[in-house]
């Protein structure tokens, strides 16, 4: 066995595959892309081979670094690189250019708005959305159950107040 074999967390692989699902589930309802998902679940999983987190707290851990990851994703632009390449690429049919348009923009809105929001919020959002219970939410950031309702709601308002703050003009 060589040193750096010796030096992978012994149970990576059974995080790995408990935890990738979701890993990408909550990357992908950040980005709205399944391939830039994958590519943050793979970060994400390089951060736990190299943190000391137990296996027992990976799932709450792996999450919120998920929607951390995905979020610095979002802020950073990565994102124009990729929509510019598919624009050049015009080999696919698409059955209603309009609507698409029109649905690539709101969603790209929603998701530069999600990127303002104070990180707590968008995170807690994001947790919220992708299906976690308050539980899981309040254990992944490290509150209170009683105060992630209460979080997410503001995070909400805000995310609407945002999206009406820079709406466009018709």
């Amino acid at each position: 066995m060589t040193a750096a074999r010796s030096a992978v967390r012994a149970d990576l692989e059974q995080v790995f595959r408990a935890g990738y699902p979701a890993v990408v589930a909550v990357a992908a309802r950040v980005l709205g892309s399944r391939d830039e998902a994958e590519d943050v679940a793979q970060e994400v999983f390089l951060s736990f081979a190299r943190s000391t987190v137990p296996a027992a707290e990976a799932p709450g851990w792996l999450a919120v670094a998920a929607a951390h990851t995905a979020l610095n994703h979002l802020r950073s632009g990565r994102r124009r690189a990729a929509r510019e390449e598919a624009a050049a690429d015009g080999s696919r049919p698409v059955p209603d250019v309009a609507e698409d348009v029109l649905l690539r923009a709101e969603r790209s809105r929603v998701r530069a708005a999600l990127a303002r929001l104070p990180r707590r919020q968008a995170v807690a959002l994001v947790l919220r959305h992708s299906g976690l219970s308050y539980a899981d939410v309040a254990a992944a950031l490290d509150l209170s159950p009683g105060s992630v309702g209460t979080t997410v709601r503001r995070a909400e308002t805000a995310l609407r107040e945002e999206l009406t703050r820079r709406a466009p003009v018709r």
